[in-house]
């Protein structure tokens, strides 16, 4: 009687090896600019409450120093009234280097609540 051989070959082995590889790779570089993207959105929010625009972008700016946000400054705020109300927009984008000359391009963008 013959037996079928079951399980992984070697050339499959390396094969998810390197694809688990490359999407760790993507992942470890893509990661920090999200946590980066929720501290500017918590900063956008605490900003909403001044009075001025100068006071709303001076507030971002602190609140950035404070949690070392550089890829936007408070000039970079589109601050508008929607009935009455103040809201804080903003948007950026971020390349990440992958290999050679492919990059990895991410679009953020947000408002206040």
């Amino acid at each position: 009687m013959k037996h079928h051989q079951r399980g992984l070959s070697l050339i499959g082995l390396l094969f998810f090896g390197v694809l688990a590889g490359s999407t760790f790779l993507v992942a470890a570089k893509a990661v920090p600019t999200y946590i980066e993207y929720q501290a500017i959105t918590k900063a956008v929010n605490k900003a909403k409450d001044g009075a001025t625009v100068a006071e709303i972008r001076s507030t971002f700016d602190k609140a950035a120093q404070i949690d070392d946000i550089s890829t936007i400054s408070g000039k970079d705020l589109i601050v508008t009234k929607d009935g009455g109300k103040t809201v804080v927009a903003f948007a950026y984008s971020r390349e990440i280097p992958l290999a050679g000359p492919a990059f990895l391009l991410l679009k953020y963008d947000g408002r206040s609540n």
